[in-house]
């Protein structure tokens, strides 16, 4: 997937600006007639290349009539394609070519229209999502309830909430408001479901409020914050890369359902103090990787819309994340022992 098939439509008029921009990019183009007086131009180009197209193309042709492009991946490319093309800086389209390590960083990433239409469509609040949801809280909470390692981790694995989370990573760094607030909804929806249902499990089942599992989900480690800000930096290249598989590790690695079931079973048992101790681990989990979520988007090159937005949001959850490990080092006393 080191390249991309980019397809635009324009008008006759613009064929020559299209194909000059495709070639600019380091595309292989060909051409073909189009319905309605338009023409449709074709092109490889790489994919760390991309992103700089589809914005170029944007500024150009976003507002002609007529005007749409189409970005697929490739499985296959014969002859194979050179990616070694560099900008000519002769080219009046033509950027600063990127350096060394931009390369490297930036290599195979999908362009950021790509990525938002991944994250965009699973931070809906619908049925499914809230079925789901409450399906692995349920699984979440029978296997803390048994000991049964192996039922967590299912509940993980089908768990829809780190997919809001990286949205709300997404939208700090790319400054999409509309993202942002979606992505805090659909978080907050699955929160508040999780916590409702499991509270109301736990006065139908009987709990053992010490079971290993369970009780595991109240106590917070330094090396825990490590484990979230390193799962949730994987997490966000893996989705990058576009490696669902990859993605599905590290759901198993970073937990936010079990600890939000945890907390459900012991409020309805009227442990306030672990139920609390819970939630604590939920929103460090939840900040870290927001924190590891901007980072990695933007050492693969996703660029801030505005720079002084993305920095301020970063500084927050990092002031939020400091808070905690005051907190749980005992700089900070708050009444409750959060590393048990």
């Amino acid at each position: 997937m080191s390249e991309r098939l980019i397809e635009i439509f324009v008008n006759d008029s613009d064929v020559a600006d299209a194909r000059t921009l495709l070639l600019a990019h380091g595309a292989r183009v060909w051409q073909e007639s189009a319905p309605a007086g338009r023409e449709k131009l074709s092109g490889l180009v790489a994919a760390h290349r991309t992103e700089s197209l589809l914005r170029t193309l944007r500024g150009r042709f976003g507002d002609a009539p007529g005007f749409s492009a189409v970005v697929m991946e490739t499985e296959a490319v014969l002859p194979p394609f050179d990616a070694a093309f560099e900008d000519d800086p002769e080219t009046e389209t033509a950027q600063r070519p990127p350096n060394a390590l931009e390369r490297f960083l930036s290599r195979d990433r999908r362009s950021t229209d790509e990525i938002y239409d991944d994250i965009a469509d699973a931070v809906s609040v619908d049925f499914e999502f809230l079925l789901t949801t409450v399906l692995s809280a349920l699984i979440a909470a029978l296997g803390m309830r048994s000991g049964q390692v192996a039922i967590i981790i299912g509940a993980m694995v089908i768990a829809p909430l780190l997919s809001p989370t990286l949205a709300l990573a997404m939208s700090a760094t790319v400054g999409n408001h509309a993202l942002g607030i979606k992505a805090i909804r659909t978080l907050a929806a699955g929160a508040v479901s999780v916590l409702i249902f499991t509270a109301g499990l736990g006065l139908l089942i009987d709990f053992d409020l010490l079971a290993p599992e369970l009780h595991s989900r109240t106590v917070v480690h330094l090396a825990d914050i490590a484990l979230a800000l390193a799962s949730g930096m994987a997490g966000v290249l893996a989705l990058n890369k576009g490696a669902s598989a990859s993605l599905v590790g590290v759901m198993i690695a970073v937990a936010l359902v079990p600890p939000l079931a945890a907390a459900g079973v012991y409020f309805s048992h009227g442990a306030f103090e672990l139920a609390l101790r819970a939630l604590f681990l939920f929103a460090t989990n939840l900040v870290c990787i927001n924190i590891a979520g901007i980072a990695a988007f933007l050492i693969q090159g996703l660029p801030p819309k505005r720079w002084r937005l993305t920095a301020t949001i970063l500084t927050l959850w990092t002031g939020l994340l400091l808070l905690f490990v005051a907190m749980i080092t005992g700089r900070i006393f708050l009444g409750i022992a959060w590393t048990g």
